[in-house]
C-alpha cells in the first residue's frame, strides 16, 4: 500500500474555487456550459462552494466529478499565497490562475513519486526517487513567479525517466512477458476477463473499453483514458500509477477491487 500525505488530497474547503475558475471547459457531455480560463463558474458560491454539488451529474458537469487537482488547490490557495484570494485582492487573480495548473502538474509527479518509493521493488533506484521528490517539493515551495516561469515539462521528463525504470521492476513481477499497449487504441475494446497483470497501458485509449472481471493487477496505467471503462469486477489492486481522477472516469461496482489509497467512486 502507499501512502500519500494529506497534502496530495484535495481539501476544496481549503482552495478558492481555483478548479472553477483558473481552468477551462467546453460544452459537452461533461461540462453543460462553455468557460473560459479566469471565468468564474456559474455555480460558484461567493464562499468558493459549488452551489450544485450534490447534483453536478444530473445538472451536465459529470467533468467535475472526476477531476482531481491532487491538493494543488489548498497548497497555491494557503501556502503559495498566503491565504490571500482573488476576489479580495483581485490584484493575485492572473497570476494565482497561471500558477495552478503549474502545481497541480507538480502535485501528480508527487503522487506518483510517493508511490514509488513505497515499493519495495524498487529498492535499487530509492535514492533517486528520493531525490526527485524533494526536488518536487522544493519547486513547489517556490514564490509565485517562479511557478509561473516554471519549465514544469522539463521537470516532467525528469521525472519520467525514474516513473518508466518503476514500471519496469514492477511489471518484471507479473507471471509472463506481456504485450507492450503502451498508447495503445483499445476504445470500447472486448476484453472482459482479460489477464493483463503486468502489461504496459501507459497512455492508453481504454474509452468505454469493457474491462469486466479484468486482472490489472501490476499493470501500468498512468496516464492511461478510463473514461466509462467498464470496470465491474475488476481487480485493480497492485496496480501501477492509477489515480482518483482516472477511477472518477470509469465505472465501477461493489466488487471492483480498487487501490487501498484510492476511493470508490460515489456514483458507482
Amino acid at each position: 500500500m502507499s501512502e500519500h500525505h494529506p497534502s496530495l488530497r484535495a481539501d476544496c474547503g481549503s482552495c478558492f474555487g481555483l478548479c472553477c475558475v483558473a481552468l477551462a471547459f467546453t460544452a459537452s457531455a461533461d461540462f453543460a456550459v462553455d468557460k473560459a480560463v479566469g471565468t468564474p463558474c456559474r455555480n460558484l458560491r461567493e464562499d468558493f462552494g459549488c452551489g450544485i454539488h450534490t447534483g453536478l451529474r444530473q445538472q451536465g458537469f459529470t467533468g467535475c466529478t472526476v477531476y482531481d487537482c491532487f491538493g494543488a488547490g489548498q497548497q497555491v490557495s494557503q501556502v503559495t499565497f498566503l491565504g490571500r484570494d482573488w476576489r479580495s485582492d483581485p490584484d493575485t487573480a492572473e497570476q494565482m490562475f497561471a500558477v495552478f495548473p503549474v502545481m497541480r502538474q507538480l502535485h501528480e509527479l508527487l503522487w506518483y513519486l510517493t508511490e514509488a518509493l513505497a515499493l519495495d521493488v524498487t529498492g535499487p533506484i530509492h535514492a533517486e526517487l528520493a531525490e526527485a521528490l524533494a526536488e518536487t517539493e522544493r519547486l513547489g515551495a517556490g514564490r509565485p513567479q517562479e511557478l509561473a516561469d516554471l519549465d514544469v515539462a522539463a521537470h516532467r521528463q525528469v521525472v519520467n525517466v525514474l516513473l518508466l525504470r518503476t514500471s519496469e521492476l514492477v511489471r518484471a513481477q507479473a507471471p509472463r512477458q506481456k504485450k507492450d499497449r503502451r498508447g495503445a487504441d483499445l476504445i470500447g475494446a472486448r476484453l472482459r476477463g482479460a489477464d493483463l497483470r503486468g502489461v504496459n497501458l501507459r497512455g492508453a485509449y481504454l474509452i468505454g473499453a469493457d474491462l469486466r472481471g479484468a486482472d490489472l493487477r501490476l499493470a501500468d496505467l498512468i496516464g492511461a483514458d478510463l473514461r466509462d471503462a467498464d470496470l465491474r469486477g475488476a481487480d485493480l489492486t497492485g496496480c501501477l500509477f492509477l489515480t482518483q481522477m482516472q477511477l472518477n472516469a470509469a465505472r465501477g461496482d461493489a466488487a471492483t477491487r480498487v487501490p487501498p489509497a484510492l476511493t470508490r467512486p460515489a456514483h458507482w
